[in-house]
This record gives C-alpha cells, sequence and structure tokens, in this order.
C-alpha cells in the first residue's frame, strides 16, 4: 500500500511500515512540513497515498475537494507516545487487511 505520514508521526515509523511491506512517503521528506492541511491532503491525494495523521483536522474529510480520495487513519490514543504510536499502527497494518481501507 502507499502510505504518506504527516509530520505529526515519528519518523521510525517509515521503516516500520516499510519492513511490512508497505512504500512509505512523509510530509516531511516531500517539504510539506508546516504546509496547510488542504495542501498535505492534495499531495497524498496526487500521490495516491493513504494518509495517516494524528491532526483531527482530517477528522471530516468533507471539507477537502477531492471527488476521490485514498484514505486517512487518523491516530488517536489515550497516551500517544512515541512507542506507543509505532506499537499500535504497526499492529493494525501488521494485522488487518489494510487494503480495504482505501
Amino acid at each position: 500500500m502507499n502510505l504518506k505520514l504527516d509530520e505529526n508521526l515519528p519518523e521510525r515509523l517509515v521503516g516500520v511500515l516499510a519492513r511490512l511491506g508497505h512504500d512509505v512517503d512523509t510530509v516531511r521528506r516531500e517539504g510539506l512540513a508546516g504546509e496547510a492541511d488542504e495542501h498535505v491532503w492534495q499531495a497524498a491525494q496526487s500521490a495516491r497515498r493513504f494518509l495517516i495523521t494524528q491532526d483531527l483536522d482530517f477528522s471530516d474529510l468533507r471539507r477537502f475537494t477531492t471527488q476521490t480520495q485514498c484514505g486517512v487513519l487518523l491516530v488517536r490514543l489515550r497516551r500517544p507516545g512515541r512507542d506507543a504510536l509505532l506499537y499500535h499502527v504497526r499492529n493494525a497494518f501488521a494485522s488487518e487487511d489494510v487494503t480495504k481501507w482505501s
């Protein structure tokens, strides 16, 4: 699956998801850190990438005007430390058929 990690996720998640067979790009690597959510969304959709974020601004996709979308995973944890994020996102992608998410 083609993924894009938002800037609010640990960079180590790239390797974790790549080892599971995913093609992972990041907002930081693309030079989009600090850009408006609309630009991040458009970049993900243009590249046909499923967006992973903690940003609640992505919780209502109706505010983005693209006709088609590749999906978004909004990660919300009670204690969102780096290790917890890595653990829960990795487990979700390792145990679920994520191809059905987009």
